[in-house]
């Protein structure tokens, strides 16, 4: 599943980059997402898929997305530009199966200052993380298996 919705820079709003895909991620679509002269601080932060889990060892994961994550993922990427003076919000997210040292999410805020970027991009990847509906299948070295997530 590929899905995707994406907004142009400018007076479109600070929202810029939006996606679920189930292609390998790439940071630099989400940093050329937040390019724009009135900033002076750039964050992001990158999720990839770790080789333990509470003491386990991991041998990959499966992500999946409910139909509507899109949706909410733009709506956490709104309401987190909302709370904080930003000039640029992204944030993109894989599904699907993933290996170790995998990219799971890619998320950057842009804004005039570094502690106002960082403190939204900590906002993003938490609400993001509470909020969208992807949900985590973690298997095991050992052969046993979780989910991680789910309702």
């Amino acid at each position: 599943m590929t899905s995707s919705v994406t907004s142009s820079t400018g007076s479109h709003g600070p929202v810029r980059l939006v996606e679920i895909r189930d292609t390998p991620l790439v940071v630099d679509d989400v940093l050329a997402s937040l390019d724009e002269d009135v900033d002076g601080g750039v964050t992001l932060f990158v999720g990839k898929v770790r080789d333990h889990d509470g003491g386990r060892a991991v041998r990959g994961l499966d992500y999946s997305a409910h139909p509507s994550a899109l949706d909410r993922l733009r709506e956490v990427c709104e309401q987190v530009a909302a709370r904080h003076d930003v000039h640029g919000v992204s944030a993109i997210h894989r599904v699907g199966l993933l290996s170790i040292g995998d990219l799971a999410v890619v998320v950057g805020t842009a804004a005039a200052h570094r502690g106002t970027a960082f403190e939204a991009s900590r906002d993003l990847i938490d609400t993001l993380k509470n909020e969208v509906p992807i949900w985590k299948h973690q298997v095991f070295a050992d052969g046993t298996d979780e989910w991680v997530g789910t309702p």
